[in-house]
């Protein structure tokens, strides 16, 4: 008899766990659904990007061929002199910038303060945009200067390979979190979250952001200031 009672409820209990899993919107206590899976999302996307960075290492550290320097490289010349690195400074300046009205962003979201959420949001899209446009400018004179992912005429042939990649795989990601932040500013302005009372998706939304900048300051560091 309890035998057949377990055979029974076995189906029922099944149906009632993939229903929890596939519906709700807090899994693992008081962690939203949504910030688990983009926290995970960002972890694996932490392993791909260390796997660049440390790629780059080793072959900058191991060519026999002098690697490029990257205060003339990437030295732009304003006024009749050549300043170095000013580009990748005003375009760290400004995602930085970015992290701040984002933050702000959250924080007026979990207020339910729709219209300032949304226009912050905007705000750090904006932000977001014009450092895609400063990297395609950067991007399209270094192709002007002969630089090739499969050579360049500083040095080192795995110099060209190793910034378009590292940087492309960076901006594509800046320009997905640019439409991505711009389609969720414009849920909120139209009331959407206002409705369903979930605006932890700002939240979610700031997390790939940060995420982005971090990762913009590693590159920085290890392949324009080394």
């Amino acid at each position: 008899m309890s035998q057949n009672t377990h055979v029974a409820t076995e189906p029922h209990s099944l149906e009632t766990l993939v229903s929890d899993w596939s519906t709700d919107q807090e899994v693992f206590k008081k962690v939203q659904w949504g910030k688990a899976m983009m926290w995970i999302f960002l972890l694996s996307d932490t392993f791909i990007f260390s796997c660049f960075l440390t790629s780059y290492m080793t072959v900058r550290a191991t060519t026999m061929v002098a690697w490029p320097n990257p205060s003339e490289v990437f030295a732009l010349t304003l006024f009749g002199e050549n300043i170095p690195l000013i580009l990748i400074a005003i375009m760290t300046f400004v995602l930085i910038s970015s992290s701040g009205t984002m933050a702000l962003a959250v924080n007026f979201g979990y207020r339910r303060n729709r219209k300032a959420t949304a226009y912050l949001m905007l705000a750090t899209a904006l932000l977001g945009a014009t450092f895609v446009g400063m990297q395609a400018f950067e991007w399209s004179k270094l192709i002007a200067e002969g630089v090739r992912p499969w050579g360049n005429p500083f040095g080192a042939p795995q110099f060209g390979a190793s910034f378009f990649m590292i940087t492309g795989f960076h901006g594509f990601h800046v320009s997905i979190g640019v439409i991505y932040l711009t389609i969720i500013a414009l849920r909120v302005l139209n009331g959407v979250y206002d409705r369903n009372g979930k605006y932890e998706v700002v939240e979610i939304t700031g997390l790939y952001w940060h995420f982005v900048d971090l990762v913009w300051v590693f590159i920085f560091a290890f392949f324009y200031l080394w």
